[in-house]
């Protein structure tokens, strides 16, 4: 991939036009697609709240977290806005063996000349600081505490970051943007569904100019896109069964809020069995596939007794309700 260090945006992109939401904002935008643009989603739905203030941070150097339960889209919706302004993208993924070194760099024997020699390669953080870029930090909670304050001072307005092995301080590049995504706010696991999740600092959660809380979407817009992804199911049949589906997936969100389930149906969760239903032709069985087998044994007739009240259909599980 060409250096793209260089790269800067020259023209303006009206938020109306391109994201469909009632503001007159014009947004700078990069003239053409490089390798690390995110490729464009036509079926993406834009929540217009989170989609202004992942807006905000292109516009205004904010730096912007996203948190919400998983499957909401968090970090698709940060790619998405990047796909129609042009930008630069890359996510990195914040899980248990991410190192200080990995994030910063390190030293590597590499071949000069036919020669071994060692030379300090950057990590992400400095390499993505001098380039127009937006850096999404994934599963930010789930990072390790030491590795965390690495970042620490980048999350300050015109934060430098020091290469001590370097004896160098890097000053971001004008363009640089710096985004997260979070199932908490740095809470740690308090419901049980986020094992691994950590504890966050709040001298640092405080560094975040916006946090912004993702939710599942409306029922409506929840059917368009599965129908989007599921084109055999995009007729009148079709979008009933995706009613029902979706249907199921409101009463295990209800469930999980009062207490009487442990886990919840994502919108991810609802398309993957739209498209097991594709591939099984059975609308139980693929629902067995795609969510019951993930639940606790003591919960599923429960979750039976969901899937008779939308679909009208019987579970085997239903029968060990009955029997209890």
């Amino acid at each position: 991939m060409n250096d793209i260090a260089a790269l800067q945006p020259t023209r303006l992109v009206g938020v109306r036009e391109t994201f469909g939401i009632d503001a007159d904002l014009q947004v700078p935008a990069f003239a053409e697609r490089d390798a690390h643009v995110p490729e464009i989603d036509a079926v993406y739905r834009f929540n217009p709240d989170v989609t202004l203030a992942i807006l905000a941070g292109f516009m205004r150097d904010r730096r912007v977290m996203v948190q919400g339960l998983h499957g909401t889209g968090k970090s698709t919706h940060i790619e998405q806005v990047a796909a129609r302004l042009n930008w630069p993208c890359v996510r990195l993924n914040l899980d248990g063996h991410i190192s200080r070194l990995d994030l910063v760099g390190k030293d590597a024997v590499v071949l000069r000349d036919g020669k071994q020699v060692t030379e300090f390669q950057e990590g992400m953080v400095p390499w993505a600081l001098q380039r127009p870029v937006a850096l999404i930090f994934d599963e930010y909670d789930a990072g390790r505490p030491d590795v965390m304050f690495v970042i620490q001072r980048i999350l300050e307005r015109d934060g430098q970051f020091t290469l001590l092995d370097q004896n160098k301080v890097l000053r971001p590049h004008p363009f640089f943007r710096l985004f997260a995504t979070a199932n908490t706010v740095g809470l740690g696991n308090l419901n049980g569904l986020y094992h691994g999740a950590q504890r966050l600092n709040h001298a640092q959660i405080d560094r975040w100019n916006i946090v912004a809380s993702l939710d599942y979407l409306p029922t409506a817009e929840e059917i368009a896109i599965v129908q989007a992804r599921v084109p055999s199911l995009a007729d009148a049949a079709g979008r009933a069964t995706v009613a029902a589906m979706v249907a199921v997936a409101d009463l295990t969100r209800k469930g999980f809020a009062a207490g009487d389930l442990s886990t919840l149906m994502s919108p991810r969760t609802v398309i993957t069995w739209a498209e097991n239903l594709e591939i099984f032709k059975d609308v139980a069985l693929a629902f067995r596939l795609s969510f019951v087998n993930k639940c606790d044994e003591a919960e599923r007739p429960l979750v039976a007794e969901y899937f008779q009240r939308c679909l009208d259909r019987e579970l085997a599980e239903s029968h060990r309700l009955a029997d209890g």
